[in-house]
């Protein structure tokens, strides 16, 4: 079971996950993280680095959200890898929490 990156990461997009991760599972899309269900050990420790709270244990992944299960896989293989913690966007703050986000996705 990997952990998949949800809606509330879209125009956050907050890298404090990728400081922990110890298998450099996560991938960096223009406004979105993904991780690579491949290398991901389900080790945990990127969940509650999240200050969206958008990751979350595939099985744990709302009915709504599931299609984001097959989302980080595909991105996962066309996006770089991302090894160290950025600055998160000016206005990540304002999009934490907002719903229907998916709509502002950049591949």
């Amino acid at each position: 079971m990997a952990y998949v990156v949800t809606e509330n990461c879209i125009k956050c997009k907050f890298t404090d996950c990728v400081d922990v991760c110890p298998v450099d599972c996560f991938h960096e899309g223009p406004n979105f993280l993904v991780i690579d269900p491949e290398e991901c050990i389900d080790c945990t420790l990127c969940v509650p680095e999240c200050p969206a709270e958008a990751i979350l244990a595939e099985d744990d992944v709302p009915q709504a959200q599931r299609h984001f299960i097959a989302l980080n896989a595909e991105l996962a293989g066309q996006w770089p890898t991302i090894l160290e913690r950025k600055a998160p966007p000016d206005d990540a703050d304002e999009w934490n929490g907002k719903t229907g986000k998916l709509q502002y996705l950049q591949r």
